[in-house]
This record gives C-alpha cells, structure tokens and sequence, in this order.
C-alpha cells in the first residue's frame, strides 16, 4: 500500500475480529513508531503493549461509559498505550511538544497498521489517573493516549473532510490559496 492509500483509507475502527496480531507484525507498527520525528531528536515517548484480558479491561475502565471505544478496548486482541515524558522534549512559548512528538509516533503506528490490514482508533478521552496503574507507568511519563489494535470487523465510511479552501490560506490568515 503506498502512503496516499494509507493516508485515504485509514479509519478509526471500533470493533474488532478475535483474531490475533502477530508478532512480527507488531514489531513493524512499533518500528514505524520509534522512527517518527520529535523535537531535538528527544524521542519522548514510550509503548506499552497490552494483550492482558484484565488490563484491558482496567484500562478500559479508564474511559467514560459514553465512550464508543469501551468496548474496543477491553475486546481488541491488543491495545497501545501511548506515554511521553514532558521534560524529553519542548516547552515554549506555553506549548507542550511532547503532545506533538507523541502524536507523530502514534500516527506512524496506526498508518503502518493500516498498511498491514489492521485498525486502530485514537482513545484520548480517559482517566489519565484510572488509566495509570494498569500498567504501572511511572512518574513523569504522561498517558497522552490508547488504541485498540486488531483485525477490523467491519470497515467504516469515510467522514467528511473540509474543502482545502476552507483550510488552507496563501501568504495570510483568509487569503484563498490559487
């Protein structure tokens, strides 16, 4: 698949098959991961990989009952807890990067999951604190976010994008690029 493909067909998926993920599959996510960039080469972040049935569920006892990844979580035959460590990376002018740097990996991940046939969906909307002791993550590692990870059961549509002139401007804020 190339990265325009992956970039087009990627969606977040929430349910998933029993089926397993395979080691070696694995691997490649984790190595598109570790390659992404960060700021100064700090290289933040940190992968908990999760296949434990009671972990999962802890961790999916992290999220609110409204949330439509409950139950990705507890059932994916794995989940990917994503830590960063804030001091590993920049903080300037009020802005955290280790959000940034964090995020970069994770989206290598879940487009290299997509290449390989397998879904992800990004879970930011947790208890960072409920979450925590499932894995034992320690101080001053951040949960910045999960994703179940698995064979998708069903491939969802696409969602609407905004039109790039409502997104991109020339020169200045509001000046339609031609």
């Amino acid at each position: 698949m190339d990265l325009y493909e992956a970039l087009e067909g990627r969606r977040s998926i929430r349910k998933y098959t029993a089926d397993p993920v395979p080691d070696e599959t694995l691997q490649k996510l984790l190595q598109a991961a570790r390659l992404a960039p960060s700021w100064k080469n700090g290289q933040c972040w940190r992968f908990i990989v999760v296949r434990d049935p009671s972990r999962k569920q802890q961790l999916s006892a992290s999220l609110p009952d409204g949330n439509p990844c409950k139950r990705a979580i507890a059932e994916a035959p794995v989940v990917i807890v994503l830590c960063a460590d804030p001091h590993a990376s920049g903080h300037q002018d009020g802005k955290d990067y280790y959000l940034l740097d964090a995020g970069l990996a994770m989206q290598q991940l879940m487009l290299a999951a997509h290449a390989e046939g397998l879904g992800t969906c990004w879970v930011a909307l947790f208890d960072e604190a409920a979450a925590r002791p499932a894995c034992h993550v320690p101080e001053p590692y951040r949960i910045v976010a999960l994703t179940p990870l698995g064979v998708p059961a069903h491939q969802p549509s696409p969602r609407p994008r905004r039109e790039l002139k409502e997104i991109v401007f020339a020169e200045e804020w509001g000046k339609p690029l031609e």
